[in-house]
């Protein structure tokens, strides 16, 4: 979100505060998914997985870029990891074979919308060492041979993790992000890396989402000439190409799920500290977390399973168990009872809170209790955000960088950035880093007490909510309508959903909710503190009753003049 003449975070416009993030978290508050989240959802693979588990090709409806028939004869745009894994039991399928799909779809689709930076040289290798544990029955659990892209903000281990910029780029890291050696040893194949907004939207005052100096513009598949959202917009984008089963994005503020809802698929912002964030690039520690993004709620459940890990709470105290109710088998999950707060946000335009009528007349039908909200405090939230990130990234970016070879800190990173011509090829400015090199320490009494009052009131937003309507959740468009990508404009957007639970700390999770023409559109749910695993639960049953996923049809423009909100 921007201000009005201040950006705020990676992708929102707003009066005061940034919103659009990428992530980071190292630490903080955080709670484990319940231990039963993966397994619950996996005791249910099996029967699942024989529905659709054979399927070869589909109606995908897309242009001759993007045919539906693969190597592997699966409709990678539909299929699961459940269904993955039956095969693989089964013998039909190899990880090996599986992987080159992927490559292949990437090959071919990618050089349209630009959302894989690179592939990982060692992915077949990788597979292959699935397939050997696959025949021998020492697997190591659901993600084991299943491909996944990861956000060049993220490192890996001899790849470039450049966060989109030439400053970090020919100077590989020496070691892999704690959240990738956790997908590592689940088995996954680490399949590349996918294109971000450059530094994950927090440089410029008007920046353009999707837009880096290292991988150029990724575009949004359903109609190329709109933007994919950032900062996640290469995961976002690779998924609803289905070029990857699963991918991680990171989010400050609304860079999972804005991605994830304008590209037509799932993504969840987890609990803060609930995944690492040790080589991850930051915005700041407060607010960064990365996450799973996946075509479906219960692949992310999965995925989250293996990157996640049990962290101290805020107060030195053990991690405790998730308060919610283990998430169900796939397929499970029950809508009736349930009761969702709907915050509709109308400023996001009447073609968007048409989409949440009709979601609210859904899952009332499916048995829910529906309320409409307005959380309050939301006006304060946006004039504390953005400063208090001002300075955390100041302190975060220069310890990062001094782990890096390049520039050592922020003021070199600037002077960089003026030096360098491609990294003005888009857009110019840096008015946020120059912003964070003048703000306050974070010593300073006044960010402090900024800080501490964001975080009680953004909790309070959604405790007081919650309980004042004795709410299971609350759900909110997570996206308008894609805008068109536009250099010299910058972003058009207005997306203010993300925030409460971004500044929190709490989980969100955005899961398709239908379109507006030929873009898709979001609903948000959120939820209270380590409420990860019940979020998902509730998300697998709005998923299964919106049933709102669509394949994308890579049309170049739609519309008259094709003119973004």
């Amino acid at each position: 979100m921007k201000p009005p003449q201040t950006p705020t975070s990676l992708r929102t416009p707003r009066t005061t505060s940034p919103r659009r993030r990428r992530a980071g978290g190292r630490g903080g508050a955080a709670v484990l998914v319940a231990a039963a989240l993966a397994g619950s959802l996996w005791a249910g693979a099996p029967a699942q997985a024989a529905r659709g588990a054979t399927a070869e090709g589909g109606a995908n409806g897309t242009t001759g870029t993007a045919p539906r028939r693969d190597p592997a004869r699966l409709d990678l745009d539909t299929v699961t990891i459940a269904q993955l894994q039956a095969r693989m039991a089964a013998g039909s399928l190899t990880s090996s074979e599986l992987t080159r799909a992927y490559l292949e779809r990437i090959r071919r689709i990618d050089p349209t919308i630009h959302a894989v930076l690179r592939t990982d040289p060692t992915a077949l290798s990788r597979a292959a060492a699935s397939d050997a544990r696959h025949r021998t029955g020492r697997t190591l659990g659901p993600l084991d041979g299943i491909p996944v892209l990861i956000k060049d903000n993220v490192e890996t281990k001899g790849q470039s993790s450049t966060a989109g910029s030439l400053a970090l780029a020919g100077s590989p890291p020496a070691s892999d992000a704690v959240l990738v050696t956790r997908l590592l040893r689940a088995g996954a194949v680490i399949l590349g890396k996918t294109n971000l907004s450059e530094w994950a939207n927090f440089r410029a005052q008007k920046p353009t989402s999707g837009w880096s100096a290292v991988g150029g513009q990724t575009r949004n598949p359903y109609v190329l000439d709109r933007n994919p959202c950032g900062s996640s917009a290469g995961s976002g984008a690779a998924l609803a190409a289905s070029l990857a089963q699963v991918a991680i994005g990171t989010e400050t503020d609304g860079s999972i799920v804005c991605p994830a809802g304008m590209n037509g698929v799932v993504g969840l912002k987890p609990t803060l500290g609930l995944v690492s964030g040790q080589g991850v690039v930051p915005i700041s520690a407060e607010q960064d977390t990365a996450g799973p993004m996946a075509r479906n709620v219960a692949d992310v459940a999965l995925t989250l399973a293996a990157m996640s890990e049990r962290a101290p709470r805020e107060d030195g105290a053990p991690a405790q168990q998730d308060a919610g109710p283990p998430v169900g088998p796939v397929g499970g999950g029950d809508l009736r009872g349930k009761r969702i707060g709907l915050w509709r946000l109308p400023v996001l335009g009447e073609e968007v809170d048409a989409v949440m009528t009709r979601t609210a007349r859904q899952l009332r039908d499916a048995g829910a209790h529906v309320v409409e909200v307005t959380p309050p405090y939301q006006d304060r939230l946006a004039a504390l955000e953005f400063p208090a990130l001002l300075s955390e990234f100041h302190r975060d970016i220069d310890a990062y960088l001094a782990t890096r070879n390049g520039p050592h800190d922020l003021a070199q990173l600037i002077a960089f950035n003026r030096g360098t011509p491609a990294e003005q090829s888009c857009f110019a400015g840096q008015e946020l880093f120059e912003q964070a090199l003048a703000a306050p320490p974070t010593t300073d009494p006044g960010y402090l007490a900024g800080r501490a009052e964001l975080r009680e009131l953004s909790r309070r937003s959604i405790d007081e909510t919650m309980a004042a309507h004795h709410l299971d959740a609350i759900a909110a468009p997570t996206n308008p309508p894609a805008w068109t990508t536009d250099c010299a404009r910058g972003d058009n957007d207005v997306i203010p959903s993300s925030t409460p639970a971004a500044v929190a700390g709490y989980p969100s999770l955005s899961v398709p909710a239908g379109s507006v023409g030929e873009l898709p559109v979001g609903v948000l749910l959120m939820a209270g503190a380590h409420q990860d695993a019940a979020l998902l639960s509730l998300g697998a049953a709005v998923e299964r009753r919106l049933h709102a996923w669509r394949a994308p049809r890579y049309l170049p423009t739609t519309g008259p003049g094709a003119v973004g909100r």
